[in-house]
Order: C-alpha cells, then sequence, then structure tokens
C-alpha cells in the first residue's frame, strides 16, 4: 500500500527503471569512449573521437576499404623503431595480409600472408630514386609523420596489382609486449636452431680504427681481424702488423650466440624476437618464413585464449603496446576489423614468401655497382608474374 507523502509503487518501479537506464547507457558511453581513446592512440587516422564511437555502435553502418569488393588489403611493417639509430624507420620486415570476409552463411572467411623481401629493388614514391623497398617507408617519414606507411601502401600497391588499403607498423618493443601479454608462444623445432654470429658481428672499435673479419689460415676459422688507419687525409692505410683477435660487438643482442634446441621451445618475447630477426646463418628468405611461423603461432595463441573474440582484451593489448604501434586505420574500422576476423575461426592462412629460388619470382641482377649492394628484381624485369599470384590469392 502507499503510505501518506510517499510516491506510488508504480511511480517508483518505474524511477526506478529510468535510472537503470540512465546508469547502463552512461556505462556504456564510457565503455565505448574509453575504447574509442585507446585506438585513437595507435591510429594515424582523422576522425575525431565521437565519429570513431558512434560508428563503433551496435548496428552503425560501417564498413572497410575493400570490404563491398571482398578482399581488403593490409601492409604489415616490422622495424627496430623510431628513435632507434642505426635504420630505426627502415622496414626490414614486410608483409601484405589480404583478408576475404565471410560474404554469406555458407562461404568461409579466408586470409594469405605474403612476404615481400626488404632488398627489392624499388621507385621511391614521388621521386625518380631507386632504392631498396625497406627504405622507402623511411623516405616517407622524411616527408611527414605517417607518410611512411602512405609511401609503402603506393609502392606495395604498385607491386602487386591490388589496392593497399591499410598499412600497420610494430617495432621491436612492441612485439615483444605483444608477445608477452598472450603468455609466450610454443615453437617445435625439427632441429637445434642456432644464430652464432648475426647479434655479435664486427663493429668499428674505435673512430680511428676499423676491423675487417679474415680467416684464419691453419684452421680457416674466422677468428682474426686486420686492423686499418686512417691517415690525416681520411685514407686507408694497413698496419704493418700481423693480425689481432677479432673485435666482436660489445653490445650483443640476443646472448651473443642465440640458439634453441630441436623439439618444443617456449618463448617469451626476446626469444621470440631473436628467432624472427635471424637470418646470417640463413637467408632473409628463410627469416621470412619463421617471421609467418611466429605470426602464425600469435594468431593460435591469440584465438585460444580468446583475445582476439574479446574486443575488451582487445582494447587491454592495444593500451600495453602503447606507441609502439601505429596504423592508418580509424578506430572505428580497427573495431569493424577485429568484428570481420571474429568470423575466422581455424581458417587456414595461405602463406607466400617471395623469393629468388628456381621457380621464384625474383632474381638477384649480377654485375649491380657496388654502390647498390645486393638487390632484387622481379623476374622478366616486369611486376606481372607477381601480380598474377596476387590476384589467385588466397
Amino acid at each position: 500500500p502507499n503510505l501518506p507523502g510517499s510516491i506510488p509503487v508504480r511511480h517508483r518501479k518505474r524511477t526506478i527503471a529510468i535510472w537503470v537506464i540512465v546508469v547502463v547507457v552512461a556505462l556504456l558511453g564510457v565503455g565505448l569512449w574509453k575504447a574509442g581513446a585507446l585506438l585513437d592512440k595507435v591510429s594515424s587516422g582523422k576522425s575525431g573521437i565521437f565519429e570513431n564511437v558512434f560508428k563503433a555502435l551496435p548496428g552503425a553502418r560501417a564498413e572497410l576499404k575493400g570490404e563491398k569488393e571482398g578482399r581488403i588489403n593490409i601492409a604489415l611493417l616490422g622495424m627496430r623503431g623510431e628513435k632507434v639509430e642505426e635504420g630505426g624507420l627502415l622496414a626490414d620486415t614486410i608483409m601484405v595480409l589480404s583478408i576475404h570476409p565471410k560474404q554469406n552463411d555458407q562461404d568461409q572467411a579466408r586470409a594469405s600472408l605474403v612476404s615481400i623481401p626488404r632488398d627489392l629493388y624499388v621507385t621511391v614514391p614521388d621521386t625518380q630514386d631507386k632504392q631498396k623497398i625497406n627504405a622507402v617507408h623511411f623516405y616517407g617519414e622524411q616527408k611527414g609523420k605517417g607518410e611512411g606507411m602512405k609511401y609503402m601502401e603506393r609502392s606495395l600497391s604498385e607491386i602487386t596489382g591490388v589496392p593497399i588499403h591499410y598499412a600497420v607498423t610494430i617495432n621491436f618493443k612492441g612485439f615483444t609486449d605483444l608477445v608477452n601479454a598472450l603468455g609466450g608462444i610454443d615453437v617445435r623445432l625439427n632441429e637445434p636452431f642456432t644464430e652464432g654470429l648475426q647479434f655479435r658481428e664486427p663493429k668499428v672499435c674505435d673512430p680511428y680504427v676499423f676491423t675487417v673479419p679474415a680467416i684464419d689460415p691453419a684452421t680457416k676459422a674466422q677468428m682474426y681481424e686486420y686492423k686499418y688507419f686512417k691517415d690525416k687525409y681520411g685514407r686507408k692505410q694497413a698496419s704493418p702488423s700481423a693480425a689481432y683477435p677479432l673485435c666482436y660487438n660489445k653490445d650483443v643482442e640476443c646472448g651473443g650466440v642465440f640458439s634453441l634446441p630441436a623439439g618444443d621451445n617456449h618463448l617469451d618475447g626476446d626469444k621470440a624476437l631473436c628467432y624472427a630477426r635471424a637470418r646470417y646463418g640463413s637467408n632473409d628468405f628463410e627469416r621470412a618464413k619463421r617471421q609467418q611461423e611466429v605470426i602464425q603461432h600469435i594468431k593460435d595463441k591469440a584465438m585460444s585464449a580468446g583475445t582476439l573474440t574479446d574486443f575488451s582484451k582487445i582494447n587491454g593489448l592495444i593500451d600495453s603496446l602503447g606507441d609502439n604501434v601505429r596504423t592508418d586505420m580509424e578506430g572505428w574500422e580497427l573495431k569493424r576489423l577485429f568484428t570481420l576476423y571474429k568470423d575466422f575461426g581455424d581458417a587456414p592462412l595461405k602463406q607466400k614468401v617471395l623469393d629468388d629460388s628456381e621457380e621464384g619470382l625474383l632474381y638477384n641482377p649480377k654485375n649491380t655497382d657496388k654502390a647498390v649492394g645486393y638487390i632484387l628484381l622481379p623476374r622478366g624485369d616486369s611486376y606481372a608474374r607477381i601480380q598474377e599470384l596476387f590476384r589467385a590469392l588466397p
């Protein structure tokens, strides 16, 4: 019964319901605002937070570039990092991820991943300059922050014959943080893996003395260096003395000699990075295959942990990566991408590495200018066969 002066029961119920709705809407708004802010942290897009929040709302009509055509192409770029010396902005890992979303209930989502070698010789956009493709990102960044991704998209579009809609960059720290956030990854090796030189390679010892590795004539091992001196004119002068012990880099990475035993290996972020970077003991093509293997393990681990199917976990992951990941996707586009990605499940990821094998699509030209160094060109000096490959994928 209603007491004198009290609010009728039906009115109290209605008041409580209104307040519940207000609280729910407020919490939803805060959650979406936070999600938008986190995504804006890595996005260099131009949309404001209100547009990102609005387009991320359930039921909002928002499509990615290429989604209507049934194929979304994303450049994945790995590098040391913006503030790192010795080529921190060179994109030494270059991949093109193509995603084919489900078109109907009977269709299956598909994806492919193609590695482009860093030594592919290309023309830098907006110039006539020829450079290895890993330098294209650097030259773009000299034009303005974020332009490196645009330059890479243009170069990769020309090479592949398909539009590259978006780009994502991640530096070394971002990669290690990502793997650690997932609790590491597991890699099974059929035989032991060792990289003995790359992470302790010979370096200049001081501003006046530099070193050249030499072979010990007795053991045939690379254990010595010849020392050279610069005279007052800057000319190289050989020391009259004999060979000296090899001067390895004192600032070693990955423990100097990085090795993994055959069998199952659990890799934290640091070890996964070393495994993905190693190439002196093999070559760039084998390294690219290992990088694709690591990406597959990261994807499998993220799916098994529910990370890629829970957007709140995605927000936490993005927050932890901080300034080490960048993309030209808008916040709402990232949200839409993860929504599409949930349809993949255990769908296979078709993988390919462009190489210079007999069946490969690239070759190393002979007698190139020594100043240019080792480069790769498309067979037939045309991108036609590479473009044919991309049209057929996945």
